[in-house]
Formats: structure tokens, sequence, C-alpha cells
């Protein structure tokens, strides 16, 4: 399942440069030396910031997990991904325009602050920053996150994520140009349905249509033995 993260970062990435781009922009005219070190410092950022979220995520889904509901969380979260993916638009528009009780423009604020001073400490901070700032295709990370039920593989689907996402942001910071519009809308017509291809990976994993991919009861250690949660199921 890592490399879907990786997918949807890429993809997402060029949806992303609607939001992410000027910020990408404002640290490269910030930067003005021919290295990339703080460029990359700055993504490196962005990408921790990812993988401690799915960290997070992930250790909310054993906690649910250990209740013996494991197949219903892959079934649950892919379903949401699919309505997500389903209602890209409008749920995208929510997602921004929430405001998220003032938290964003808080965000966007320190950005500003670390933006002006410059430096490779504050271009990392950035980065951090930069990670929690709303947006529809994190969130439908984090929903997968969510479904894998480990902090361990949550932060790892995250990481691979952030790392997607690199490469076009890091283009764009290297170039001072963000792609035309017209590439962009055709790029961004794809996430949608990969998005829905992810959904369905994760019903298909929760209704235990291949053993490779059926969720694995989470295991715990009582006294120095290793014991998997399983679940029992009346007559």
């Amino acid at each position: 399942m890592i490399w879907t993260a990786f997918l949807l970062g890429f993809f997402g990435s060029f949806h992303c440069l609607g939001m992410c781009g000027p910020i990408a922009l404002a640290v490269s005219a910030k930067d003005n030396s021919r290295f990339i070190a703080n460029k990359i410092i700055y993504n490196l950022g962005r990408t921790l910031t990812y993988a401690a979220l799915g960290a997070v995520i992930g250790l909310v889904g054993f906690s649910l997990a250990l209740a013996g509901i494991q197949q219903w969380i892959s079934i649950g979260m892919g379903v949401l991904i699919l309505l997500m993916a389903f209602f890209y638009k409008r749920s995208e528009r929510y997602i921004t325009q929430s405001g998220l009780f003032g938290l964003v423009n808080q965000l966007k604020s320190k950005l500003g602050f670390f933006l002006k001073r410059g430096g490779s400490q504050a271009f990392f901070a950035s980065g951090l920053l930069n990670g929690l700032l709303p947006c529809g295709m994190v969130y439908i990370a984090l929903i997968a996150s969510l479904a894998l039920q480990s902090p361990w593989e949550g932060a790892l689907y995250m990481l691979f994520f952030g790392i997607g996402t690199i490469p076009m942001l890091l283009a764009v910071m290297l170039s001072g140009k963000i792609l035309p519009l017209v590439w962009r809308e055709r790029f961004v017509r794809s996430v949608p349905y990969f998005a829905m291809f992810i959904g369905i990976l994760f019903i298909v994993r929760g209704l235990g249509v291949g053993n490779q991919w059926s969720p694995k009861p989470p295991v715990v250690e009582v006294d120095g033995t290793v014991t998997e949660m399983t679940v029992c199921h009346g007559d």
C-alpha cells in the first residue's frame, strides 16, 4: 500500500500548487543561493510533519483495532475516501474555507514570519508549519493512515506521501515558475480517480479478499508474551 502514498503525493502536488506553490516561490525568492540545500530542508520539514501526523493517526487506528473491528475500520475508511474523491471539489472547498477556528490564519502568519527571517532553520520551520495547512489530498492520505491501524505504518505512509510531493514543488522552487494552469488541470483531473482506486483497495482489504492485503490483528505484549488480539464472533 505504500506505493499508493507516493503516487497520491505526486499527483496531488499538482493540485497543491494552488496553495503551496506561492509559498514555495516565496522560499525560493528568499534563498538567493544557487544551491538547493535550503529548498530540500524546507521540503524535509513538510515531510516530517506529514510523518508525525501519520504516526498519531495510525496510533488512533491501532487503538480502534484493539476493539476488534480491524476490517470494519478498513472498509469504513475506504468508503470515506471514495466519498471525498467523488465529491472532491466540494470537500476541498469545505476543508479550505472552514478556517479551522482561525488556526489557518495563525499558521500563515507564522509562515510569513519565518519566511522573512530566512536561513536554514527558518526554512525548516516553514516546512513544518506548511505541513499543517488544510489540504484535501493530505486528509485523504491521513484517512488511509488511519485504515492501516499502525503508528509505524501510518508514519511510513505519510512519509512517502510527503516524498511524492517533493519533485513538483522542488521544480517550482528551482525554476521560479508555477506550472501553467492548463497542465495542472490535466493532472488534477486524475487525482479523484486515483483516490477512488485507493478507497477501493482499502475496502477490498477490509473484506478480506486477498490475505496479503487484509488487516492483521494488532500485536500486544503482556508480561513478555507477544499475543495477537483476535475477534470473537458469536454463534
